[in-house]
């Protein structure tokens, strides 16, 4: 089978010192799969010291485009679709996701994505082609009438888990939830007891906080919200709330359309203070929240659709007087800072349609 495909272009042999060699995995269905399988590869190889180039010798062997690209594969594929003109999708490496109104247009907008990559060079397996379908799953998030959710299996797995019996198992739970922060709202808080116990200064022990914040963050997965995709459009509305509480940022982003009085959420997101943070004043906490919602918004919705602010204490005012107040406790730095990014945002667009604008309220 090598042979076959070195034949045919597709590998050849090497002699880099830094390259892990193919691995050739026999599936279950009789094909193959070309992988980097480490551990059948340690069983054969006999040990050695790897030499491994620095980062900065890599930024200069490898193209930039290479060096800055997630996988060289999903990069191919990409630049192929952006130059084919695809209609639009979602994409990770080779998996690829067309949505639509009906089941004819999702299909015409999966048959010319598949002409694109065929005239492109790639191969389709046919037999990986689904849909259409109301409700598929991909990547282990389901999706369903443009909402994504946490599927029904991943529910099961966590709230079927035992409570921890030491850190290691902790930061296991963390990790099989922290994946799904977006859906629930005021994550940070619920699961920071948890934290606590995981610290390498503390010893282990799991006590009634614990208990409870493992039990809590249990029943917001099972209960969490669907999000919304994102829309664009002069009619849509796209509001960022923003809560500085004694503890903890909070922020959510919403998408509202004509219609809708409470709109539909786009994400969720929260966080400890740290360090000094703790001893800002309540007019620095929010802009601090406002500073970090402001990032996550941008990369939710780009950095150029218009984002409603909605702190509970004015923002814009003190970021475009530029001048930093007299009772402040965040350092002159860190003012410079969100006042460069907050008032860059707001100023992109046009005099009639700003990038920001602020509306004071409470949380929806």
């Amino acid at each position: 089978m090598i042979r076959k495909l070195e034949s045919q272009g597709v590998v050849s042999k090497a002699r880099s010192p830094f390259n892990s060699p193919i691995w050739p995995v026999r599936k279950s269905s009789g094909e193959w799969r070309l992988t980097v399988d480490y551990c059948a590869l340690n069983e054969v190889t006999p040990l050695l010291s790897a030499a491994v180039p620095d980062m900065l010798e890599l930024q200069y062997e490898l193209e930039s485009k290479a060096a800055k690209c997630p996988t060289i594969c999903h990069g191919l594929i990409q630049a192929a679709l952006e130059k084919g003109e695809a209609p639009e999708h979602l994409q990770y490496i080779d998996d690829i996701i067309v949505w639509g109104n009906t089941a004819g247009e999702v299909f015409e907008k999966g048959e010319k994505i598949i002409q694109i990559l065929l005239k492109a060079g790639f191969a389709i397996k046919r037999s990986k082609v689904k849909g259409p379908a109301q409700e598929i799953q991909s990547l282990g998030v389901k999706w369903q009438d443009g909402h994504h959710q946490i599927t029904t299996e991943v529910i099961n797995k966590i709230t079927a888990m035992s409570p921890p019996a030491n850190k290691k198992e902790t930061q296991a739970f963390l990790g099989a939830i922290g994946f799904w922060r977006m859906h629930i709202p005021e994550y940070s808080q619920i699961v920071s007891p948890l934290y606590l116990v995981t610290c390498k200064k503390n010893d282990f022990h799991w006590g009634p906080e614990q208990q409870q914040a493992f039990a809590q963050i249990k029943q917001e997965i099972a209960h969490a919200v669907a999000l919304v995709p994102v829309r664009t459009g002069p009619e849509v509305k796209n509001v960022l709330y923003l809560a500085a509480g004694n503890n903890s940022l909070s922020w959510s982003l919403w998408r509202k359309v004509p219609g809708e009085t409470r709109g539909q959420p786009l994400g969720f997101w929260s966080r400890s203070y740290r360090g000094s943070e703790a001893n800002y004043t309540p007019t620095e906490k929010e802009i601090l929240a406002a500073y970090e919602g402001v990032q996550a918004a941008s990369e939710v919705i780009g950095t150029e659709a218009q984002l409603l602010l909605a702190p509970r204490l004015p923002v814009l005012g003190w970021m475009f007087k530029g001048k930093v107040p007299s009772t402040h406790h965040a350092t002159d730095a860190t003012w410079s800072k969100w006042i460069a990014l907050i008032t860059q945002s707001a100023c992109i667009g046009n005099p009639n349609r700003p990038g920001i604008l602020e509306i004071i309220t409470n949380w929806p």
